[in-house]
């Protein structure tokens, strides 16, 4: 536990907060896209699983174009 107490959560927090962020919106697009580049369940755990660059990824290349 001492190693929490170690962390500056003014640092950590909001970029914690700010990916939470970006990964809820992009699963909502995600639920509301009818279509994707490449399979949808495929772009869902991008989504979830590559907490970071998942959502980054499936917005510059996972959606269509409308």
């Amino acid at each position: 536990m001492e190693v929490l107490a170690e962390i500056n959560w003014g640092i950590i927090a909001p970029i914690i907060v700010i990916q939470m962020i970006l990964m809820i919106v992009a699963f909502i697009d995600w639920i509301k896209v009818e279509k994707t580049n490449g399979p949808k369940l495929l772009w869902l755990f991008i989504i979830l699983l590559i907490t970071t660059f998942g959502p980054i990824l499936y917005f510059i290349i996972g959606r269509k174009e409308r």
